[in-house]
């Protein structure tokens, strides 16, 4: 039969590889960033409650056990808090959240409050840079053994605007924002997790827009594809107790179909 499709196709035999990445999960703050940190221990663990993308490496997980080896994923968690070292920001000036005290090493807090006196480029060096080559290395094996790579970029963000972001006032905070990239993210896997997710509330780049890609293929190699997914806490969990619920389950079986729909095909 022919293909009816000529965005992607089914690849034949495995497929494609998917990385599963999930890089604000950890709440782990080593000694060496915990030194710098100028918050109380009861204020820093409010902050990380706020902070944390709680359980997404739960649902990762989940979503993985859920397809019983049918498809190879690969699932990629920093190691550290996003409060140690935030492995998806640039290291330097192209950082738009460097406006805010939110570049590689935050200096301040979701309200604009002190959380250290300066960046600490070390912790880079330390923590980022390794995940970042990790992630580079799992989409490098994937252009080389299948032709093509997906990172899938698993987020979660509160249900109300904290004073952070850098987001319009009144943006549409839907149960899912699939954020896109104008290079690596193409229609056909947008439409791929609209199916996955059918049921939610969608919204494109609202109210975050974009995607992760390793710094090495980043607007040089469209074989890698990359799309976020951006789950509202409210939907999985209790944000003010921190507790997973119910919901939690839809949720798993949306991430579980979108990477058995992805697998099979390539999309350049």
């Amino acid at each position: 039969m022919p293909d009816t499709d000529p965005g992607s196709r089914e690849t034949g035999g495995r497929g494609t590889g998917v990385v599963l990445h999930v890089p604000h999960a950890s709440r782990l703050i080593p000694a060496d960033a915990r030194a710098s940190i100028v918050l109380d221990d009861a204020a820093l663990e409010a902050e990380l409650d706020l902070m944390t993308d709680s359980f997404t490496d739960v649902l990762a997980e989940r979503a993985v056990a859920a397809l019983g080896g049918r498809v190879d994923i690969e699932v990629l968690a920093a190691p550290v808090s996003r409060l140690a070292v935030d492995v998806e920001r640039f290291p330097d000036e192209r950082e738009e959240m460097n406006a805010v005290g939110m570049g590689a090493v935050y200096t301040r807090t979701h309200d604009g409050s002190l959380l250290r006196d300066a960046g600490d480029p070390s912790l880079v060096t330390r923590y980022a840079d390794p995940h970042a080559r990790a992630v580079r290395d799992a989409v490098a094996h994937h252009l080389e053994r299948d032709g093509a790579a997906v990172l899938l970029d698993l987020h979660s963000y509160p249900l109300c605007q904290l004073p952070y972001e850098i987001v319009p006032e009144g943006s549409p905070r839907p149960e899912i924002c699939l954020g896109v990239d104008e290079v690596h993210t193409p229609p056909e896997l947008v439409a791929l997790a609209r199916g996955a997710f059918a049921g939610f509330d969608i919204e494109i780049n609202s109210p975050f827009a974009g995607t992760y890609v390793p710094l090495d293929f980043y607007g040089i190699d469209r074989r890698v594809s990359s799309l976020m997914i951006e789950i509202r806490r409210d939907v999985y969990m209790d944000e003010a107790s921190v507790e997973m619920h119910d919901g939690s389950s839809r949720v798993v079986r949306a991430i579980a179909a979108l990477n058995e729909a992805v697998a099979p095909r390539r999309f350049r």
